[in-house]
């Protein structure tokens, strides 16, 4: 089953993919949703989708820029060592941890589908992540686990990049090494949620140069989708359009010895079965 795939683009438009085009939702629906965060929060996603889903694509995807699915979300959270594979790697016995690692990242750490990824001057240790993201639709407090997967308005994927080092610089945190500005991604779209069958067991790759580098699916996280928004919600209201990136399997360049960092001509795929495929390439910052 093919899923409506909707995206941000040109700096300033959203639309939803039809055949190998662009429907122009700004030029179309603007008036009723001035941005994809209008959609979401107006819980339309499939309202759209059905209203575009005949129309005639007003630009081919060769001639757009994608930029990340939702500029401005209230908050992005990411999760940490959520798969037991990653979890091995660290030396503390190995046992599952009680409740899920998170860190903040900013909007602006972000970049897009089909954008580099910028390697920054401080640092030559940039590394990939490869992540599922879902994007809270229906707001709430303390919300159940057994009702949280309703709270899902999409998802989409995420390559979570890092600069190791800066992210070792002080005892406890790593949101230094989590926020050089476009050292990561999210996209290529965003997929409304529709059945738990989309995030129950599926494949998540992230290849590098062609190479498979990161894969597991789903079923073995440590912690289900409705367990993060059920910890998550415990301690924060969650609001439409909000972000969590619920965690890498085991495979960073940061895990070969020696090292693999990203570099300049690199090319990273993350792919999730139903989602599609997120591709980035690396720049150094001008």
């Amino acid at each position: 089953m093919s899923h409506p795939k909707f995206i941000s683009f040109n700096g300033n438009r959203y639309g939803m993919i039809v055949g190998d085009g662009v429907v122009d939702c700004t030029k179309h629906f603007g008036a009723q949703y001035a941005d994809l965060m209008a959609v979401v929060k107006s819980d339309a996603l499939l309202v759209l989708a059905q209203k575009a889903s005949g129309m005639k694509p007003d630009f081919k995807l060769d001639e757009i820029t994608f930029d990340s699915p939702l500029t401005a979300p209230e908050k992005i959270i990411c999760v940490g060592v959520n798969f037991p594979d990653r979890n091995e790697e660290y030396k503390d016995g190995n046992a599952a941890p009680p409740n899920p690692s998170l860190f903040i990242r900013f909007p602006r750490s972000f970049t897009g589908h089909n954008q580099p990824l910028i390697r920054p001057p401080e640092s030559q240790q940039l590394d990939y992540e490869g992540e599922i993201a879902i994007v809270i639709g229906k707001g709430g407090r303390r919300i159940s686990e057994a009702d949280a997967l309703s709270h899902i308005a999409a998802i989409t994927l995420c390559n979570e990049g890092t600069l190791r080092d800066w992210v070792r610089h002080a005892k406890f945190n790593v949101t230094q090494g989590k926020n050089f500005d476009r050292s990561g991604s999210i996209g290529p779209w965003i997929v409304p949620y529709t059945d738990e069958s989309q995030l129950a067991d599926i494949k998540l790759e992230t290849r590098v140069n062609g190479e498979v580098r990161q894969q597991d699916r789903t079923s073995r996280m440590i912690f289900s989708f409705g367990k993060i928004i059920n910890y998550i919600s415990t301690f924060t209201t969650l609001t439409p359009g909000d972000i969590i990136i619920c965690g890498t399997p085991t495979g960073a360049g940061a895990r070969f010895d020696p090292p693999i960092w990203l570099k300049p001509g690199d090319v990273i795929e993350v792919e999730a079965e139903g989602i599609g495929i997120l591709l980035n390439t690396v720049a150094d910052e001008v």
